[in-house]
């Protein structure tokens, strides 16, 4: 099971995270947990694509998967794709995966 203070949660695909994309970033980066205004938990990440045809989204996918030793194809964005505020699915074994996301983040 997810921790609430982390921003993903599990299923039985996977996990969803939630992410706030920063696009035409100086690098690319995972930058730790940020909360929203209304409270939520959310994965800051950057990427230096631009928020065209898809290549942010793109980039931000490459970025997960090479973070979390996972091959591009189990990682993609399914909400927000237009948005800064994203859900990413991320498919496998939720309780693996909730840990090598739990070691990226949390210090």
């Amino acid at each position: 099971m997810a921790d609430t203070a982390l921003p993903f949660r599990a299923d039985r695909d996977g996990l969803v995270l939630s992410v706030r994309l920063t696009p035409k970033a100086a690098r690319e980066s995972l930058d730790g947990i940020g909360t929203l205004s209304d409270g939520r938990q959310v994965l800051l990440a950057r990427v230096r694509a631009v928020p065209e045809k898809g290549a942010a989204n793109a980039a931000l996918e490459a970025l997960l998967a090479g973070a979390l030793g996972l091959g591009k194809s189990l990682v993609r964005v399914e909400g927000g794709a237009t948005a800064r505020l994203k859900q990413v699915r991320v498919s496998g074994d939720a309780a693996d995966l909730a840990d090598r996301l739990r070691r990226l983040l949390v210090p």
